[in-house]
């Protein structure tokens, strides 16, 4: 059988200070990601990250700052692979700016799916260190493309 990639959204937000939300699974202990989820039939790509961000964090109070321009994959490794109709997934990346209060954040909106059990906010390289090793070749083009236009919005613009 020749499996295919999930379409997939994958979500970098950034707080006012231009810190990274981090999110630790529910399911791994210590493995911490930045949102992501699966691409409905007929539905936008921006569109699928905005509901996934909602469904995993509650959170609603953002405006898209960039996308990657190119959709970036990775392989599940066997194990998890196993377990899915997919051999992996192939995502579209996109950078909001929360303009919320974290009061906003709600891990638990869908107690029926609760996807991460923390989070924080962090400097977006340390995603590098904190993801689960399957992911690290697209986390680190993630953060390669979207670091320039978090220090352009937030780190030099506010160095006076």
């Amino acid at each position: 059988m020749n499996k295919s990639y999930r379409l997939n959204a994958g979500i970098v937000v950034v707080n006012a200070q231009g810190l990274a939300l981090l999110c630790e699974r529910s399911d791994y202990a210590n493995q911490w990601q930045f949102p992501q989820g699966g691409i409905n039939n007929g539905e936008l790509p921006i569109d699928a990250a905005k509901r996934e961000l909602y469904e995993e964090t509650g959170i609603k109070s953002v405006k898209l700052l960039a996308s990657n321009p190119t959709t970036l994959h990775y392989d599940f490794p066997p194990k998890i692979a196993a377990h899915h109709k997919y051999k992996g997934q192939e995502q579209y990346w996109f950078l909001f700016e929360f303009n919320g209060d974290d009061s906003e954040i709600n891990l638990q909106i869908n107690p029926n799916e609760i996807e991460f059990k923390s989070y924080r906010w962090a400097p977006i390289e340390e995603a590098l260190e904190a993801v689960v090793e399957f992911k690290k070749e697209v986390y680190n083009k993630v953060v390669e493309y979207f670091t320039p236009i978090i220090e352009q919005k937030f780190l030099r613009g506010n160095k006076r």
